[in-house]
C-alpha cells in the first residue's frame, strides 16, 4: 500500500482558512501578513497560529462557520482524491489548519480521505476562545506521517507527502517521494518534483505507479 499525504491550506485549497476567518472580524491583513512569514520559515509554525487564533478571539460561532463555508478544493483536488481512492492509495490530509474547514471542502466535492490530522479552534459560549488545539500546533508532520505510516504497517519509502510551505518541510523531507505544490523559496530545494496543477500531480502519481494512466 502506498500512503499519499497533502497539506491542505496552498496545497489542495487555496483558500487560507485563517484569513477567511479574519475577514469575518476584520483582521483578514494582519492573519496574512503571519501566514506568509511563517511559511516563509521566517517565525515559528506554532508562534504563527497561536497568534493568529489570538486575533479571532470572540467570533460568534456561526460566522466561524460561515467562513468555513468559504474553503475551495483547488481545480482537479478532488478529481486527484477520487482516482487516488479508486486505486485503492490511503489518503491522509495533515495540516496545520482546522477541521471543520477541511471536512467542509471535501463534503462540498463530495470526497473523503481516509485520515485527516488537523488542529481545531474551540468554542466557548457560542463564540471562538482566541485557543487553538491539535497535534499539528508544536507536533511536526514528519512525526505524523511516520505515525500513520507505522499504524498501517507502509514503509516510509512508500510514502509520497504534497506540500508548499515550511511547515511542510518535515514530511517532505522525510517522504519517500516529495512533491512541492507551487512551493514557497525555502521549500522548494526539499522537493524532489515540483508541480503547479493537480493535472501535473496526477502525471506525477501515474508515472509512478501510483495512479493508472487512464483518467
Amino acid at each position: 500500500m502506498t500512503i499519499v499525504a497533502f497539506d491542505f491550506d496552498g496545497t489542495l485549497s487555496d483558500s487560507e482558512m485563517t484569513v477567511l476567518l479574519g475577514n469575518q472580524c476584520g483582521v483578514a491583513d494582519e492573519m496574512d501578513e503571519i501566514t506568509e512569514r511563517a511559511m516563509n520559515d521566517e517565525i515559528e509554525y506554532a508562534e504563527s497560529l497561536r497568534s493568529r487564533a489570538a486575533l479571532l478571539e470572540d467570533l460568534p460561532e456561526e460566522k466561524a462557520d460561515a467562513a468555513y463555508d468559504e474553503v475551495r478544493l483547488r481545480e482537479d483536488a478532488a478529481e486527484t482524491i477520487r482516482r487516488l481512492n479508486e486505486a485503492d492509495v490511503y489518503t491522509a490530509i495533515l495540516t496545520g489548519g482546522f477541521e471543520r474547514g477541511v471536512a467542509a471542502a471535501l463534503s462540498r466535492e463530495g470526497v473523503e480521505v481516509d485520515e485527516i490530522v488537523a488542529n481545531r479552534l474551540p468554542v466557548e459560549d457560542g463564540a471562538l476562545s482566541g485557543e487553538v488545539e491539535g497535534p499539528l500546533i508544536e507536533g511536526t508532520k514528519d512525526d505524523a506521517l511516520a505515525n500513520l505510516a507505522e499504524r498501517e504497517g507502509v514503509e516510509m519509502t512508500d510514502t509520497i507527502a504534497v506540500g508548499d510551505g515550511a511547515n511542510d518541510l518535515p514530511m517532505l523531507e522525510v517522504a519517500g517521494l516529495s512533491v512541492g505544490f507551487e512551493p514557497k523559496a525555502a521549500v522548494e530545494p526539499a522537493c524532489e518534483i515540483v508541480v503547479e496543477s493537480f493535472e501535473e500531480l496526477q502525471d506525477v502519481l501515474a508515472a509512478d505507479g501510483v495512479l493508472s494512466t487512464e483518467s
